[in-house]
Order: structure tokens, then sequence, then C-alpha cells
């Protein structure tokens, strides 16, 4: 698993790049919060779910790590594509809310997991690889 997050991180990180490059080319940063979240969500948030992946050996074909980096995955892709519609007004706030609100449940969700993974790891004496 910490294979797929270290290359969605990547993927996150170059289309958060093409964001920002396209703002600055076009001096139009509408969509500043949303290329904030790809590049903090999307990138960091993955790179380090990667690092804790393989650091503390986690499971990566268990149940609950499958779980874990679809419900990131997923809800991630969702929050983005509800917050580049609603800055950039190909949509309203009111008919993308509702979307952003169950996107971050999920996105939640597998923030939960993560910890409750890291916490198994820890109490199973898994010590940091070097």
């Amino acid at each position: 698993m910490d294979r797929k997050f270290l290359l969605t991180a990547f993927g996150y990180g170059l289309l958060g790049l093409l964001l920002g490059i396209y703002m600055a080319a076009t001096k139009n940063h509408g969509q500043l919060v949303a290329h904030a979240h790809i590049m903090l969500l999307g990138f960091v948030v993955s790179f380090i779910y990667a690092a804790v992946y393989k650091v503390w050996q986690i499971d990566g074909a268990s149940a609950m790590a499958k779980v874990q980096y679809y419900a990131h995955q997923v809800g991630t892709v969702f929050l983005l594509l509800g917050l580049f519609l609603m800055y950039g007004r190909y949509a309203p706030a009111n008919v993308v809310g509702p979307m952003l609100g169950v996107a971050s449940m999920v996105v939640l969700l597998g923030f939960v997991l993560m910890k409750v993974m890291l916490i198994k790891a820890l109490r199973s004496g898994a010590a940091p690889q070097e």
C-alpha cells in the first residue's frame, strides 16, 4: 500500500503544480482553494500515508488497509472536484455543498482507519524500519 499511496501522492502533486502554473500564467488565482487542497490533502497526506505504511510495516493487504486507501482516494477526488466546481464558479455552493460534506466524511473515515491501523501496529510492537 505504501507504493500505491506514493504513486497517487505524486499524481496529485503533478496535478496541483499544473493548476498552480496555470493560475500564475493567467493571473487568475480563483482556484487557490482547490490548488491548496490538491497539494495538501492529495499530495502531502497521501505521501504521509505512504511513509506510515512503509516505516511501521502496516499490512497493506488487509481489508482495512484497502478500505482506508479507497476511502481516502474517493473522498479526496470528490472533495477536489467539488472545490474546483465551486471556486471556478461552474456550480453554486448550495449545489456542491452536500457533495463536499459527504466527501469530507469519507476522507475522515480514511484518516480514522489509518489511526486505527497505526495504533494496532504500535501495540504489536512494530518499530520504525530504518
